[in-house]
C-alpha cells in the first residue's frame, strides 16, 4: 500500500500506538514525517551522565558495566535485576528491572551497548532509570542494524512510546510513502542552494553524516520561514486590498489645540513618530504600524495625537487595554491630558470639544448604556475598553482608527474583531512597552511596518535595581522594608508586588516560617519552574498585605490591588493610589502596564524569580516616573548561581528594554513568544530558531513579500497554496474552537 502525506497514522500503521495522536499530536504521514528528531547519536558515542536531571524523560546510549540479580527480601518469588551501564567519562547509571529478570540478563550482558529510554529518579541518593526500555546496538534490532556505523536520531518522545519506537514507525513510512512535488520554486532553491524536499525529509530522519542533518535543517527551516512569511504578506496585502477613509489633520483642530496646550516638550523622537503617522493616516491606504518603545517614553501621547487627528477628520478612535485597571488607566490619562478638550456637553468645555468613553465588562449598567450611546452615537471621539470593545452590541458612529495597546497581550483575532467594527477599514496602531528582537517582529507582527521609541522624555528618573538574596542575606529583606518607611516618609509612595492573589492561609511572606499550604489560584502567576518542584507556593498578596501591616510597615497606609476586585474597587484604589492617599500598594501583575504614579519611588518583587525577564523590566516602569530616582527591589530566595538568580542578576544589571528583550528569547521557548503574541496557541516551528536564523527569516520575508506581489493567490504555487492554506485553517479552527 503506498501512503501520502494525509494518509492517517491508524491506516498506514495499523499497530501503531495510539499516544502518537494523544500524547504527540501526530495524525497522519505527514504530522509524523514533521516530528523531526531533537539529536543525533553515533553508534560509538555515549551519552555525558553529567547532564541528566531527575523527573527529565531521556533516551541515552550507555555501556552495561555490571549485571546483578537477587531474590526481593518481601517476596521470594520475585527477582530483581539492576544494571550498571556508564558514559565515556565513567560516570555511572542504575538501572532496575523487577519483571521479565531472565529476558533482561540475556540482553544486558556486560559490554552490550545499548539505547536506554526512561525517567531519570533518585534511590539512594543515586540517579538510576526504573524499568526502562531498551534497544541494543551490537548487531540485534532493527535500529542497529538499519543505523550501524551511522547516525541514530533521538525523536521527541513519550513515557509511552520511545524513540526507536517512532524511529522504526518513521523508517516504515518513509517506505511506503510517494512524497509531494517540492513546493518551493525550483528558482528560489538554487538561488538560496537549498536540498529539494524530499532529500530534506529523508536526510532529517535516516541521516548518512551531520553534514546531511545539516544540509536538512537548513532547508526545513526555509519552508517554516517562507510559509509564516507567505501567511504574513497574504494578510499584509489583504488589509490593505480595501481603501480606508483619509484622516487628514486640520489646522484649527483638537490635535492643534492639544499640542497648543502641552505643559512639556516632545521628543524628537515622538515628533518623527508623530509625523509619520500624521502621514500615513492623512492616506487612502490604512496604516497599519506596530509602534515599540520603552517603558516610560511616551507611547500614549503618540497614541492620543494621532487619535485627535482622526477625530479631527469626523471619525472616531477605539483603544484596547488588556485589563481594566490599564483601561480606567488610560481613560483618566486621556481625560486628564485633555482637560476642556475631553469635555464635550459640559460647563467649561473648549468649542471643538470631544469625549472619553470608558467600555469594561464589569461597569454597571447604566454606565455601560451610556458608552454604548457615546459610541453609537459619534458623541465619544475616542473610546477606551478592554474586550468588552469587540463583544455584539458595540456599534460605532465611524470608526476610524483602533490602538491595540501592549499587543502582546492579544490575538491577531482580537485585533482583526476590532477593526469588523468599522464599516471602512480603519487605520491600525498596535503599541507594546515590551521592546522585540528584529526576528520576533518579522515573524509575529511581520503584516506590520514598525517603528521603535528609544528615547526617554526629560524628567524621567534613573532606576537603580538590586538582587535582594533572602537565603543567603535574611536581613537584606528587613533593609528592604526600612527603605520603604524611609521612602514615604520623605512623602513618596510605593509598590509591593506578588506573583498570585492567595486564599486565607497564611504563607510566611516577609520571613516567618510558613503555616501550611497553599492553594494555588493566582491570575498572573507565569515565571519559569526551574528547580521549583520542592519549592512552597509562590508568595500572595492576600498573605502579604496584612503581615506587612502588622509587622514592618505597621502605621502606613497600605492597601491591595489584584484581579479578583470588584471593578468599581479596583479604580477606587488607583484613584486614592494616585491621590497619594495610598503609601503602599500591595498587587499582582495588574500594575504591570500603565500605571503611572510618579510619586511612586520604590517598588519590591516578591517572588521575583517567578516572573519573566520582560515582566520583570515592565514592573519596574511603574517606578522613577517622577523628579525623584527610583529603586526597585527583587527580592528572591533562589542562590545567584542557579538560572533564575542569574536571571535576575541580568536584570538588576540594565535597564535596556531591547538587551533585556533579547535575553527573554534567549531563555524562554521560541514556540510560547510566538504562540502568545500570535493567538494564544503553540507555535508550528520546529526547525527555526529565532535567535540564531535572523538572516535567514530576513530573506524568506524577502522571498514572500515577492511572491505575493507578483501571485498575490500563489495560483502559479500549488504546493505553497496548499502549505499556507493549512497553516490558515488550523489557526481559523482553533480561534473558533476558543470561541
Amino acid at each position: 500500500m503506498r501512503l501520502d502525506s494525509n494518509t492517517p497514522l491508524t491506516k498506514a500503521v495499523p499497530k501503531a500506538p495510539k499516544d502518537l495522536a494523544a500524547k504527540l499530536d501526530l495524525h497522519t504521514v505527514g504530522d509524523l514525517l514533521r516530528h523531526y528528531p531533537r539529536r543525533y547519536a553515533q553508534r560509538a558515542e555515549l551519552t555525558d551522565f553529567r547532564a541528566l536531571a531527575v523527573d527529565e524523560q531521556v533516551t541515552i546510549v550507555a555501556e552495561v558495566r555490571r549485571v546483578d540479580s537477587r531474590q526481593l527480601r518481601n517476596n521470594p518469588r520475585k527477582r530483581m535485576l539492576t544494571a550498571i551501564v556508564s558514559d565515556e567519562h565513567g560516570h555511572q547509571l542504575k538501572l532496575a528491572f523487577f519483571n521479565a529478570v531472565p529476558v533482561h540478563e540475556r540482553q544486558l550482558r556486560v559490554g552490550v551497548r545499548a539505547l536506554f529510554a526512561g525517567k531519570v529518579s533518585k534511590f539512594n541518593k543515586e540517579l538510576q532509570l526504573a524499568h526502562p526500555e531498551y534497544q541494543t546496538l551490537d548487531g540485534s534490532g532493527d535500529a542497529a542494524e538499519e543505523f550501524a556505523g551511522g547516525l541514530i536520531p533521538i525523536y521527541p518522545s513519550t513515557k509511552s512510546i520511545a524513540s526507536w519506537r517512532i524511529g522504526n514507525i518513521v523508517r516504515h513510512v518513509l517506505d511506503l510513502v510517494d512524497l509531494p512535488e517540492d513546493p518551493l520554486p525550483a528558482q528560489l532553491r538554487a538561488g538560496h542552494d537549498l536540498v529539494d524536499w524530499a532529500t530534506a525529509i529523508r536526510d532529517i530522519h535516516r541521516p548518512s553524516s551531520y553534514a546531511a542533518v545539516g544540509r536538512a535543517k537548513r532547508r526545513l527551516k526555509w519552508d517554516e520561514a517562507l510559509i509564516l512569511q507567505l501567511t504574513l504578506a497574504q494578510r499584509r496585502r489583504s488589509a490593505l486590498a480595501r481603501p480606508a477613509v483619509p484622516r487628514p489633520g486640520r489646522p484649527d483642530g483638537l490635535r492643534e489645540a492639544f499640542d497648543a496646550a502641552l505643559p512639556f516638550t516632545l521628543t524628537s523622537g515622538q515628533r518623527e513618530i508623530g509625523a509619520l503617522l500624521a502621514t500615513e493616516l492623512a492616506a487612502a491606504q490604512p496604516m497599519h504600524r506596530l509602534l515599540q518603545g520603552e517603558v516610560g517614553s511616551g507611547k500614549t501621547v503618540i497614541a492620543l495625537r494621532a487619535m485627535l487627528q482622526v477625530v479631527d477628520a469626523g471619525g472616531q478612535a477605539a483603544l484596547l487595554a488588556p485589563t481594566e485597571v490599564l483601561a480606567g488607566q488610560h481613560a483618566r490619562s486621556l481625560r486628564a491630558l485633555l482637560g476642556p478638550l475631553a469635555a464635550a456637553g459640559e460647563l467649561g468645555a473648549a468649542a471643538q470639544a470631544t469625549r472619553v468613553a470608558l467600555l469594561t465588562g464589569s461597569l454597571s449598567a447604566a454606565a455601560k448604556r451610556a458608552a454604548l450611546l457615546d459610541a453609537a452615537g459619534g458623541a465619544a471621539g475616542i473610546v477606551v475598553g478592554t474586550h468588552a470593545l469587540i463583544q455584539e452590541g458595540v456599534q460605532f458612529a465611524e470608526l476610524g482608527l483602533v490602538v491595540v495597546d501592549e499587543q502582546h497581550r492579544f490575538g491577531v483575532e482580537q485585533r482583526d474583531a476590532l477593526r469588523g467594527k468599522a464599516a471602512d477599514p480603519p487605520h491600525v496602531l498596535v503599541m507594546t512597552a515590551t521592546p522585540i528582537p528584529r526576528t520576533v517582529a518579522m515573524t509575529v507582527f511581520g503584516d506590520l511596518e514598525t517603528s521603535a521609541l528609544r528615547e526617554l522624555p526629560r524628567g524621567r528618573s534613573p532606576i537603580a535595581t538590586t538582587v535582594v538574596p533572602v537565603a543567603e542575606k535574611p536581613g537584606w529583606l528587613d533593609r528592604a522594608w526600612t527603605r520603604i518607611r524611609e521612602e514615604v516618609a520623605a512623602g513618596h509612595q510605593a509598590y509591593v508586588v506578588c506573583p498570585r492573589i492567595g486564599d486565607t492561609v497564611r504563607s510566611g511572606a516577609c520571613g516567618a516560617e510558613p503555616e501550611g499550604t497553599e492553594v494555588v489560584d493566582e491570575e498572573d502567576l507565569v515565571g519559569d519552574e526551574e528547580e521549583g518542584r520542592d519549592r512552597r507556593a509562590p508568595l500572595a498578596v492576600l498573605d502579604v498585605e496584612p503581615e506587612l501591616t502588622a509587622g514592618p510597615l505597621a502605621g502606613l497606609r497600605v492597601a491591595v490591588l489584584h484581579g479578583r476586585l470588584p471593578s468599581d474597587e479596583k479604580d477606587s484604589v488607583m484613584r486614592r493610589f494616585a491621590a497619594g492617599e495610598i503609601d503602599v500598594l500591595v498587587a499582582t501583575t495588574v500594575v504591570e502596564v500603565g500605571v503611572d504614579v510618579p510619586n511612586a519611588t520604590v517598588m519590591v518583587i516578591m517572588d521575583a524569580d517567578r516572573f519573566g525577564v520582560s515582566q520583570l523590566h515592565q514592573l519596574r516602569g511603574r517606578i522613577g516616573r517622577g523628579e525623584a530616582p527610583g529603586l526597585c527591589l527583587l527580592v528572591t530566595e533562589m542562590p545567584p548561581s542557579s538560572p533564575p538568580g542569574e536571571r535576575l542578576i541580568a536584570v538588576a544589571s540594565t535597564v535596556d528594554g531591547f538587551e533585556l528583550a533579547r535575553l527573554d528569547l534567549e531563555q524562554r521557548r521560541e514556540g510560547d513568544v510566538l504562540g502568545a503574541a500570535q493567538s494564544g496557541r503553540r507555535s508550528g516551528l520546529r526547525m527555526l530558531s529565532l535567535l540564531r536564523d535572523e538572516d535567514l527569516i530576513a530573506d524568506a520575508r524577502k522571498e514572500a513579500f515577492g511572491i505575493i506581489d507578483a501571485d498575490p493567490k500563489l495560483i502559479d504555487h500549488p504546493g505553497l497554496a496548499a502549505e499556507v492554506a493549512a497553516v490558515t485553517d488550523k489557526e481559523r479552527a482553533e480561534y473558533l474552537e476558543k470561541g
